[in-house]
């Protein structure tokens, strides 16, 4: 894996790691390149993402060196894809102490014979994004992002989310946020479920609501 920085803001990056299955070294293989530019109030950024999910001929389906996609009702039915491909890019821009930012991402799920779906799955991916420094030590954040998947099922995802961010000090801070989540059509094994974020808790229903506290503290700080 490297990382370079080459210069005027801009840093690239690549990422690949072998299947290691005997005979069919590209069976689980993923691999990744990413690059993005920073200046003093504007970042961009961009990625791809290869898995390749095994090869059901050698090896267990789902049998990857890539950690599982596959925590959420979201893409629950599509843990049996040939493989996946993920691109990604997304910026932000700071007026002040505002600070607003958008990204994209498309995702397919493709199918093969030992698939237990047979038209690749696609997700659309849209979020925009909100902060304002009410003060140095005081911040409030606002986003949206909207799911949409088509292929083999059809679903929408609406989600909302605000928080608030106080700090204690340089490296340690509280905040506490909330989100909320409407799903609408369906996932591949029935009525689309809401689940937000990363959390991966199935609601069991079309809507879900979360609320978290929590305190951070940061080992690192860069200068």
């Amino acid at each position: 894996m490297g990382q370079p920085d080459v210069g005027r803001g801009v840093t690239v990056e690549g990422l690949y790691a072998l299947g290691g299955v005997a005979g069919a070294t590209g069976s689980g293989q993923s691999w990744s390149a990413a690059a993005s530019y920073a200046a003093s109030n504007f970042n961009v950024a961009g990625g791809y993402l290869h898995i390749d999910n095994g090869n059901a001929a050698v090896v267990a389906r789902g049998t990857s060196t890539a950690d599982t996609l596959f925590n959420s009702p979201v893409n629950a039915a599509y843990a049996s894809a040939r493989s996946i491909n993920i691109a990604r890019v997304g910026g932000n821009v700071i007026f002040g102490p505002v600070t607003v930012g958008a990204a994209y991402s498309y995702s397919r799920y493709e199918a093969d014979a030992s698939s237990a779906f047979a038209d690749a799955e696609k997700y659309h991916n849209a979020s925009v994004y909100g902060s304002y420094m009410i003060a140095p030590d005081y911040q409030v954040i606002g986003s949206y992002n909207y799911t949409r998947a088509l292929g083999d099922s059809s679903a929408k995802y609406h989600q909302f989310n605000v928080g608030v961010d106080y700090l204690l000090s340089k490296r340690t801070d509280v905040y506490a946020l909330a989100g909320y989540q409407h799903a609408l059509g369906q996932n591949g094994q029935g009525a689309a479920e809401a689940s937000i974020g990363s959390f991966g808790f199935a609601a069991g229903k079309s809507t879900q609501e979360m609320a978290a506290i929590g305190i951070r503290h940061k080992f690192w700080v860069r200068r």
